[in-house]
């Protein structure tokens, strides 16, 4: 086994090729695997039509996911102070009830779904329009939060689990946060100290929340974020639209089990658009990206960024079914590469006090991954790209 080959088969049009594979004018990937099978494969389950994976996906949030949590109905006053213009320099307001919105609706405050109060609740807002483009906005001030909130002293996080959101109009961004806003956050640094640190960023993260039938339009912020540890969480026959500085999606850091399936990517990113960073077990499929010249799906792991050492392998993660259509350039970014990050790592090392994670091996690590039934039209790169490094 070569240098380059890392376990790999990708065949396409029955040819067998490397971890590079030119892209051809409206070809697909017929089949890609990656050993040693990951459990899906050995369970004899391959790619599935984008119809069905979206009512798997259904099913496994509705029976596997959920919880007993209720939550009451937003009551007529809160209903005025939301619709209200922001009063001051603050315009957050916490949403711990289940909200329905009128279609002519235009909310210019920012939603906050905060720890276990939050739990259980839904929001419909019936093609109503939260945000506008007239407001700011940033990673610690989305039009979406969804974040557990530290309790006081040493006595753990109040988590949110089991939150719906649909039929929304979304100006700006939504983030899903844990431990802190980003991999960079002082508990989150402090916890990748630590062997435990997959399982205790993913018991304080979001869980279970889903976001279906929405449209974002991006503003300049990365759009959708799923922070260290969220788990179970999903976006799902959705569009994005707009501008983005960085990536579309960023599933960070010991994230685990999330789905990104049947929706429509029409934005202008200045990276790619789906980022799986030390994030696992995710199932990206049936989904249409549109002129992604900057790349489509990179699955590698930061290693020691901002301190905080990742923990977590980008393994297991299924790619399947989705379409990547160039029109505006036929030479772009690879549609997927894996092992991203293997290239210039410049400021990874090995650190004999912390034995584990990246700091024990400093690669990417994206094995185990599969890739099957992915289509690339329009393009001649090279589409599919895994520079994994020995």
């Amino acid at each position: 086994m070569s240098e380059f080959d890392g376990g790999v088969k990708f065949v396409h049009f029955g040819l067998t090729c490397g971890p590079v594979c030119s892209g051809i004018t409206s070809h697909s990937q017929r089949e890609t695997t990656l050993k040693p099978w990951s459990r899906w494969e050995a369970s004899g389950r391959t790619a599935l039509h984008e119809s069905i994976m979206i009512a798997v996906t259904a099913m496994i949030f509705s029976l596997g996911w959920s919880t007993d949590a209720r939550a009451k109905m937003c009551d007529a006053a809160f209903y005025e102070k939301l619709r209200s213009a922001p009063d001051g320099k603050d315009d957050r307001i916490n949403v711990d009830c289940d909200l329905q919105l009128r279609p002519d609706d235009v909310i210019t405050r920012k939603l906050v779904f905060a720890g276990e109060a939050a739990s259980g609740v839904s929001l419909d807002c019936q093609g109503a329009t939260l945000g506008s483009s007239k407001m700011k906005y940033s990673v610690g001030a989305p039009t979406v939060l969804v974040r557990s909130q530290k309790l006081p002293g040493d006595s753990g996080w109040s988590v949110p689990r089991d939150i719906r959101i649909t039929n929304c109009k979304i100006v700006g961004n939504i983030r899903l946060t844990g431990l802190g806003p980003n991999g960079e956050a002082e508990d989150v640094r402090k916890s990748s100290l630590t062997r435990d640190h997959t399982a205790n960023a993913q018991r304080n993260a979001p869980s279970g929340i889903e976001l279906t039938n929405i449209s974002v339009e991006a503003v300049g912020t990365i759009p959708l974020y799923f922070g260290p540890g969220v788990t179970k969480s999903s976006l799902t026959n959705s569009t994005i639209r707009g501008k983005s500085a960085k990536t579309v999606i960023y599933l960070d850091a010991e994230s685990a089990e999330n789905v990104i399936s049947g929706n429509r990517f029409s934005i202008k990113a200045d990276r790619e658009m789906i980022a799986v960073d030390g994030s696992a077990r995710n199932v990206i499929s049936g989904n249409v990206f549109r002129n992604p010249t900057k790349g489509g799906i990179f699955v590698y792991r930061n290693c020691g960024e901002g301190g905080t050492i990742r923990h977590q392998e980008p393994r297991s993660n299924r790619i399947i079914d989705n379409r990547f259509v160039y029109r505006s350039s036929i030479v772009a970014y690879p549609a997927i590469w894996l092992n991203h990050r293997d290239v210039g790592k410049w400021y990874c090392k090995v650190d004999p006090r912390y034995p584990f994670g990246s700091s024990l091996d400093p690669r990417d690590r994206a094995v185990d991954n599969v890739l099957a039934g992915n289509r690339f039209e329009g393009a001649i790169s090279p589409m599919v790209l895994n520079t994994e490094r020995k």
